[in-house]
C-alpha cells in the first residue's frame, strides 16, 4: 500500500500538474523544495519559512546522523518538532555525500571519514532507512550511487546494479507507517541504463521515484534524453522527483519531461554570494553600477519579504560583508523560484507551458535581457 498519491491535474504534452497527498497534507505539484541540510535552510528561521509557504522542505540524513544524531532528534519527536515546521520534510539518504566524499564503497554499504570529527562512519542501506524513520521525515529517499559523469558504460551499470541491490535492501527494512520512501533512478547519460533502472526499480513498487545522478556536470543535451529516458518508464500515478535541480533552464525542462518535484542549493548559495535571480536573469548585486541604484532586486517580482529594499542597500551590506545581505537575497531567491513553478502550473493549466518554457531559454541561454551578468549555471 503506498503513502503517497498523485492525482494529475492538467497535462500540456509530458509536462504535467497535480495534487501530492501524503498523510500529512496535500502539495501543488510541480513543486521547488528548499534545502535544509542540517534542519535549517541556510540563513532563514522557520517563520520565514512558513511565511515564504514551500510545502516541502528537505534535511540530509548523513549530516543530521553525525550531529546531532538520529537518536537525540528521535527522543525530541523527530525533525518536525525539532524544527518547529509543520509542512512536510523529504530526507535525503547520504546518496549525495556518497558522490561527494568518495567513501569506500563495498555491497554493504559506505564507509566515510567523518567531516566532522575524522572517525569511521558506516551507512548501509538499512542504517540509511532506519535513520530516516528515526528522524521522521514524511518522504525518505533509498542509499543510492551516484556515477559521477563522465563515466564508462561498464562503471554506469555496476553502479546501477548496487543502487538496485541497496534498494531492494531498503525497501525490505522499511517499516515506518506513514513514511513514504522513494526509488531512485541511475545510469548516468546512458539511455538503455536509463531505462532499465526506471524498470526495475518501479518493480520494487515505491511510493515515488527519483531521477537521481544528472545535473552533476553533463551537458543539458545529454541530461534531457537520459531524463526523457528514465521517466517515461515511471508511473503516472506516482510523484517524480529531479534531485539536485534548481537553475530556471533546468526546471523547465524537468517540468518539459514530466518531473514534479526538485530540490537544490543553488539559489541559496548564489545568495550568500550575493547573487539574485531575477526576470533579467543572474544579477551580482556587489557590482558597481548598483551602488547607487534604488530599485528593487527585480521590479517584476518585488515579494512582501524582500521586495522593500533597493539594490544600493543590499550591495552596501554586501561589500561591508553583513549576513543581513545573503538572508534578504535568500529570502528573494527562494520567492522566486517559488513563483517560476507557480506560473508553471498555471501555463500547463491554460496549455501555454511552451511559450514560457521559451521565455525561460530567451533569458537564460542568451544572458540577461541587459546582457551584463549572464545566466545561471546549473
Amino acid at each position: 500500500m503506498t503513502k503517497t498519491a498523485m492525482n494529475v491535474t492538467h497535462t500540456d504534452g509530458a509536462a504535467r500538474t497535480g495534487l501530492l497527498t501524503t498523510p500529512r497534507g496535500v502539495v501543488e505539484t510541480p513543486v521547488f523544495m528548499p534545502v535544509g541540510t542540517r534542519a535549517a535552510v541556510k540563513t532563514l528561521d522557520t517563520a520565514d519559512l512558513e511565511r515564504l509557504g514551500p510545502p516541502i522542505l528537505l534535511a540530509n540524513t548523513y549530516h543530521l546522523m553525525e550531529r546531532p544524531g538520529a537518536d537525540l532528534i528521535a527522543a525530541r519527536g523527530g525533525l518536525h518538532t525539532f524544527m518547529a515546521w509543520d509542512g512536510h520534510i523529504l530526507t535525503d539518504s547520504g546518496g549525495y555525500q556518497i558522490f561527494s566524499l568518495e567513501p569506500k564503497i563495498t555491497a554493504d554499504g559506505a564507509r566515510f571519514r567523518s567531516v566532522y570529527d575524522g572517525a569511521y562512519v558506516d551507512l548501509s542501506p538499512e542504517k540509511a532507512t532506519l535513520v530516516q524513520e528515526q528522524l521522521g521525515s514524511d518522504i525518505a529517499m533509498v542509499l543510492d550511487v551516484c556515477s559521477a559523469l563522465p563515466a564508462e558504460p561498464e562503471t554506469l551499470r555496476r553502479d546501477m546494479d548496487l543502487t538496485l541491490q541497496w534498494a531492494e535492501r531498503c525497501r525490505s527494512a522499511h517499516r515506518h507507517p506513514t513514511q513514504a520512501q522513494f526509488g531512485i533512478v541511475q545510469g548516468g547519460v546512458e539511455l538503455d541504463l536509463r531505462e532499465e533502472s526506471a524498470q526495475r526499480t518501479v518493480e520494487l513498487d515505491f511510493d515515488g521515484y527519483a531521477v537521481g545522478g544528472l545535473s552533476v556536470g553533463e551537458s543539458r543535451h545529454k541530461m534531457v534524453p537520459a531524463l526523457a529516458a528514465a521517466t517515461r518508464n515511471l508511473p503516472v500515478d506516482r510523484p517524480r522527483y529531479f534531485m539536485g535541480l534548481g537553475d530556471p533552464v533546468g526546471l523547465v525542462e524537468a517540468v518539459n519531461n514530466g518531473v514534479d518535484m526538485f530540490d537544490c542549493v543553488l539559489p541559496t548559495r548564489l545568495a550568500r554570494h550575493g547573487t539574485a535571480l531575477t526576470s533579467q536573469g543572474r544579477l551580482n548585486l556587489r557590482n558597481l553600477r548598483f551602488a547607487d541604484d534604488d530599485g528593487p532586486i527585480d521590479p517584476d517580482f518585488q515579494h512582501d519579504l524582500s521586495g522593500r529594499y533597493s539594490r544600493a542597500y543590499i550591495r552596501h551590506l554586501l561589500v561591508t560583508n553583513e549576513p543581513t545581505a545573503g538572508r534578504i537575497i535568500t529570502l528573494h531567491n527562494l520567492a522566486w523560484l517559488a513563483n517560476l513553478t507557480e506560473r508553471m502550473r498555471s501555463a500547463i493549466a491554460q496549455g501555454t507551458f511552451e511559450a514560457l518554457r521559451r521565455e525561460v531559454h530567451d533569458v537564460w541561454l542568451s544572458g540577461s535581457k541587459s546582457g551584463e551578468d549572464g545566466p545561471a549555471a546549473s
